[in-house]
């Protein structure tokens, strides 16, 4: 039988002490508005600062999520030069006019003719997940949060959720 070996800082496995009970938060919300144009980029930081406010969580995560499979979420300058080259970007990557057998009666029943407007949302993303620290979303100098609309004037909704301490 061979003696027991001390144990070695390779193998010793601290577990952290559990939270304390009800200090972990998940605060949801859905925000609502109505776009006014087909293509539309909109800041909705401070929006979504409100939220975080609101939620009471100091420190976490905080998880966007369009509910429409025609807009997105995502992060970048908000600046008007900047801006008007994105939507051109979206215009130059989809084309608004070309055939899409989604857009064709003959293999379609969607009347709204909005296949680019899918494939743009498909392109950028419907979810978007960013730190929370100091009760307010962590973003860079020149970081803003953008909700694009492609199929617009419509009503829309984005789900919201904070969590942390």
């Amino acid at each position: 039988m061979s003696p027991a070996k001390a144990p070695t800082e390779a193998n010793i496995v601290e577990i952290p002490a559990p939270a304390a009970p009800g200090t972990f938060k998940v605060y949801n919300r859905i925000i609502d508005w109505i776009s006014n144009d087909r293509m539309q980029l909109s800041n909705i930081t401070d929006r979504i600062n409100d939220v975080v406010r609101k939620s009471g969580v100091r420190d976490g995560m905080v998880h966007l999520q369009t509910l429409h499979t025609t807009t997105a979420v995502f992060i970048n300058e908000w600046q008007d030069a900047l801006l008007h080259d994105v939507r051109t970007f979206f215009e130059n990557i989809v084309d608004g006019e070309g055939y899409y057998r989604h857009n064709d009666p003959e293999h379609s029943d969607c009347d709204r003719r909005n296949a680019d407007a899918h494939m743009r949302g498909m392109l950028m993303g419907q979810t978007l997940c960013l730190q929370v620290r100091n009760a307010s979303v962590l973003l860079g100098t020149w970081q803003s949060i953008i909700f694009a609309e492609f199929d617009g004037p419509r009503n829309r909704t984005l789900a919201v959720q904070v969590s942390g301490v």
